[in-house]
């Protein structure tokens, strides 16, 4: 803290042989020898010390700061020192922040108006007092009135990825070849557009059990994607190439199945609210999928959405 080095400042001026001291033969009540500043320090703080004792004091150490310079606006701070350490508790009492700048600010005040103050004026040290005091004041008001840095902790921020729309998941993982674009399509269709995989595999020209298999393996390496896992490579090329030229040639055609899906509203008996909470019919396919991926049950139409 700056007062913190002021006095370990002046502590080292008045340690020692020789330390920096005044003639008290120049004041009355002083004894008549060199007194050191912490001493006559001590002697204006004493509350039966007369005002115009104190204001010759101070008159003469200010005229010293003017004419010898530094070592004397170090001892005239030193002197000031309980003052100003008095100001600066007052001020930050309440201050949450680092009071430093405005502890600096009340003895930059001080001594800022050691070279201004009117010496044929009484009362000396206090209108030093109240200079370092306006000094402080204002340093104080701007640090309030300054903007308050938000903290980043405390919002909103992006999720690592993979994140996002399941699509723009998708897209990510065709761009970084975790898996090929018609795979992709296959898993988007029968996973997210609610395409039963039966009706994928018919418009693609595969049987149903290949259909499946190209899937689960096409999810594997998705999962492996999405867990920042190597993709995995129990898949052999042989296979991986089998299931590309496979899926490519028939990927328009899984496409057109997905946009009928969402054109073409069904008309059923059981749809609609009617068909809400009666039982469903017993389904047409039993199969089972990779484990941990989600399944559908799919009824005597396939096309007859669930009622949500």
């Amino acid at each position: 803290m700056p007062l913190d080095v002021a006095r370990s400042a002046f502590e080292w001026l008045v340690a020692g042989p020789h330390p920096l001291s005044v003639d008290g033969c120049l004041f009355p009540g002083f004894p008549a020898r060199r007194v050191p500043l912490s001493e006559a320090r001590d002697r204006l703080l004493r509350r039966r010390c007369p005002q115009a004792l104190r204001d010759a004091v101070w008159s003469h150490l200010v005229l010293l700061t003017r004419t010898e310079g530094a070592v004397w606006v170090v001892g005239a701070v030193g002197v000031g020192l309980p003052a100003l350490t008095s100001i600066a508790a007052t001020l930050t009492a309440r201050f949450a922040a680092d009071p430093s700048d405005i502890h600096a600010a009340v003895l930059a005040g001080f001594v800022a108006e050691l070279g201004e103050i009117e010496l044929r004026r009484p009362r000396i040290m206090l209108r030093l007092r109240w200079a370092a005091y306006r000094a402080g004041h204002t340093a104080l008001r701007e640090a309030l009135d300054a903007p308050v840095p938000s903290g980043h902790g405390f919002g909103s921020a992006t999720p690592p990825p993979p994140w996002g729309h399941p699509d723009f998941v998708l897209a990510r993982a065709v761009a970084e070849r975790a898996v090929t674009a018609a795979e992709a399509e296959l898993i988007g269709a029968t996973r997210l557009e609610g395409v039963p995989l039966a009706d994928a595999a018919l418009a693609c020209g595969l049987s149903y059990e290949a259909a499946k298999k190209a899937r689960q393996r096409a999810e594997r390496r998705l999962v492996a994607y999405l867990r920042g896992d190597a993709v995995s490579r129990e898949d052999d090329v042989v296979t991986r190439v089998a299931d590309t030229v496979l899926l490519n040639s028939a990927t328009p055609a899984l496409r057109a199945v997905g946009e009928k899906r969402r054109r073409v509203s069904p008309r059923g008996r059981d749809s609609g609210v009617q068909g809400c909470g009666s039982a469903p019919a017993a389904p047409a396919h039993t199969t089972t999928d990779s484990p941990g991926l989600p399944q559908r049950s799919s009824g005597s139409n396939p096309g007859v959405p669930r009622c949500a």
